[in-house]
């Protein structure tokens, strides 16, 4: 056997593995089945499958090859309502199914912690994103909120002396078992959830937490990532010189451990790490809708399986992976509210018994972002803006 027919039944060998496991889960009792707790607040709009729905009977290069046709059968059906006790606001077109049969609109809260560990008793919610996902006319927005946003937070009044206001990142650690201070099922990420909904008015159907561990398992299991850089980004103090923390302009390639790194210096401030954490997010995106990224699968579900807070369903995740097939570059954008909205300030914190850094901000202004962001009528992805212009905004896109 030459060289060139093992790399063929290499090829062969990861393919089968991972149609295997693909059709596995689909064809599994959990197929429908959340990976986590559900959402417990007033406005989550639960995406049911419809109790008829089945497998269509694909081949195994149909699936790989053309992913979208595993829902397209889904496409003709209409969600089911299910009964809650809890009140929901309809989706503006609810008897309208998307592309991959997905819902009109999924709203997902994407939360970074930065839990060193491999559990999620402790941690801050530092890397807080709302990614809105359009299923009827393709397009993923991905708004920012920053962690020092003093807010209100439901349920932690009785444990903290009758204070209820805190951090935003510190929504998502009260929450979590270390602290335990809400009985809401969903824990940190429901906490935090509930959080933005009071303050800002947010509709989230969905949450996705990752630690720091798992966030370089997930870039590591898809063989890094390709990023490039406007310019150089230097984390280095006085204190450390590690060459580590100084990524040079220009196009690299980053491992997990170094893609992390970049996603956390903030040297130079919450808003240029804010893009940073885009740039990362943006050549991950670019790698996971490339064809290579099939041969991944198995290592991606080890990736995620129990270590992942999230409410998704592996039928959800499939819809999200259908749909990142069809989406054109510029129907993914990355939004910031305008920096310009923000002073820098600190406030007294009882807790720490100190004053602590703060964003001073309108909340009727960001508000009135959300709202338009909820209806998928800000920002917007057309006209021919420059990149200052655009940055002016508070919108950086992907490239």
């Amino acid at each position: 056997m030459n060289s060139f027919q093992k790399i063929v039944l290499a090829f062969l060998a990861i393919l089968a593995i991972a149609v295997f496991s693909f059709v596995f889960w689909l064809y599994s009792g959990a197929w429908n089945k959340p990976l986590g707790p559900t959402l417990q607040i007033p406005t989550v709009t639960p995406f049911i499958m419809p109790p008829t729905w089945t497998p269509p009977s694909l081949s195994a290069a149909t699936l790989v090859s053309t992913p979208e046709l595993l829902f397209s059968n889904l496409q003709a059906a209409s969600p089911s309502p299910s009964p809650s006790a809890l009140p929901t606001t309809a989706p503006t077109s609810s008897s309208v199914t998307g592309v991959c049969g997905g819902p009109p609109v999924m709203t997902i809260l994407a939360v970074g912690t930065d839990a060193r560990g491999n559990n999620y008793d402790y941690g801050l919610g530092d890397v807080i994103r709302l990614v809105r996902v359009d299923f009827v006319n393709p397009k993923v927005t991905v708004l920012e909120f920053p962690r020092d946003l003093w807010v209100e937070i439901p349920d932690i009044a009785d444990n903290i002396n009758g204070q209820d206001h805190e951090k935003l990142n510190q929504s998502y650690l009260y929450g979590n078992p270390g602290f335990g201070y809400t009985d809401d099922p969903a824990q940190g990420p429901g906490l935090m959830a509930r959080t933005l909904t009071l303050n800002f008015g947010t509709n989230i159907d969905h949450y996705a937490a990752v630690n720091m561990r798992t966030f370089e398992k997930i870039v590591n299991a898809v063989g890094g990532i390709d990023i490039n850089l406007p310019h150089a980004v230097d984390g280095r103090t006085a204190d450390d010189r590690n060459g580590r923390l100084l990524f040079e302009s220009g196009q690299q390639h980053l491992d997990g451990p170094r893609a992390l790194m970049l996603a956390r210096i903030r040297i130079k401030g919450t808003f240029a790490r804010a893009d940073n954490q885009n740039r990362v997010l943006c050549a991950l995106r670019d790698k996971l809708t490339t064809p290579k990224v099939v041969t991944k699968i198995p290592q991606l579900i080890e990736s995620f399986q129990g270590a992942v807070q999230t409410d998704l369903t592996p039928a959800q995740l499939g819809q999200l992976a259908c749909l990142g097939t069809q989406l054109q570059p510029g129907n993914i954008v990355f939004a910031s509210f305008p920096e310009q909205d923000f002073t820098a300030t600190r406030i007294y914190d009882p807790v720490f018994k100190g004053r602590v850094f703060v964003w001073e901000v309108d909340f009727n202004v960001l508000r009135d972002y959300v709202a338009q962001f909820n209806q998928g009528t800000w920002p917007s992805s057309g006209g021919s803006a420059s990149t200052t212009e655009t940055k002016k905004e508070g919108i950086p896109f992907c490239p």
